[in-house]
């Protein structure tokens, strides 16, 4: 997004360097002026000029200003591959393909799952910061699956209890290299910001209090179809856990994944879904529970690691 201005120099300008120029006819800053010569925004008659260049009577001055972009703003815009399971007054569930964010975040310029349902016309009412509108939990960009977004006030605040006090009954199903021994267990161990990478998380000892039940449903040459229950919702919990038994998740290189396996299986993210999300609805008080299929790149991952040899 950008603002093209074109104007001519006026007398009163004659002589005067570019970058005060442009500071004095659009009302910039002298620094911001000459940032943007320094970046070849700037053509004075057609040509590309720096900051110290001298304008003159009746030159032709174009000046390409960059918009600033929020990146908490939610653009509004439908996401292909977003699914609603279900939908009624007071929430939506939906189906979030990979490759989609939750939210907008500081870094995140992709699609999101609010911007979809912006876009798609469903009317989110709920406090919380403007960009987060809703969200009662997250899944990760790279992880699929099923969610729960909360339209009205009263939704939103049952559903964020529910999951404070982990009364969420939230299924996964992981494809892990290798096999878990035991084959089913608990895995409780406290999970903090990795201390050489800050976009990774780790086993550490001054961590946040972690526990991942796990069993067994499938057991093959190379790796393991694991049935998961998170009964606390870190960042990463499952990825860092099945890492930190060295059975990571197959496909997931940024926890050591074997690179082989996944171009074998033609994975290009871990293979972990949300497939069953239960919870009391927050308006009826009914127990229900949602469903969510693999995604055409997991299945076809799980059917070769189920056939080789």
């Amino acid at each position: 997004m950008t603002d093209q201005r074109t104007v001519l120099i006026p007398e009163g300008l004659a002589g005067e360097r570019v970058d005060a120029a442009i500071a004095r006819m659009f009302g910039l800053s002298r620094t911001k002026a000459a940032d943007l010569a320094a970046a070849g925004h700037v053509q004075l008659d057609g040509v590309s000029v720096g900051k110290s260049e001298r304008v003159h009577e009746g030159a032709m001055l174009d000046v390409t200003i960059p918009k600033m972009v929020d990146p908490l703003e939610v653009v509004p815009e439908i996401v292909e591959g977003i699914g609603i399971i279900h939908d009624d007054d007071s929430i939506v569930v939906i189906d979030k393909p990979v490759g989609v964010a939750v939210h907008p975040s500081p870094g995140w310029t992709g699609p999101t799952v609010v911007g979809h349902l912006a876009a798609a016309g469903f009317r989110i009412s709920t406090s919380g910061a403007k960009e987060r509108e809703g969200i009662v939990q997250r899944l990760d960009v790279g992880t699929s699956g099923v969610m729960v977004i909360a339209k009205s006030e009263h939704a939103y605040s049952v559903l964020k209890n529910a999951f404070r006090h982990r009364t969420v009954d939230k299924t996964y199903n992981a494809l892990v290299q290798g096999h878990p021994d035991p084959h089913e267990g608990t895995i409780d161990a406290p999970i903090g910001r990795h201390p050489s990478a800050d976009w990774k998380f780790a086993v550490m000892a001054d961590g946040r209090h972690s526990i991942t039940h796990y069993e067994t449903l499938e057991a093959h040459r190379f790796a393991s179809l694991l049935e998961v229950h998170l009964e606390t919702g870190r960042t990463h919990q499952i990825r860092v856990h099945m890492s930190a038994m060295k059975h990571p998740c197959v496909g997931d290189l940024t926890y050591g994944a074997d690179p082989t396996l996944a171009k074998r299986v033609k994975l290009e993210r871990q293979w972990l879904h949300a497939v069953k999300l239960g919870f009391v609805h927050p308006d009826s008080g009914e127990y229900v529970t949602f469903e969510s299929p693999y995604s055409d790149d997991l299945q076809k991952a799980l059917d070769l690691i189920r056939d080789a040899h």
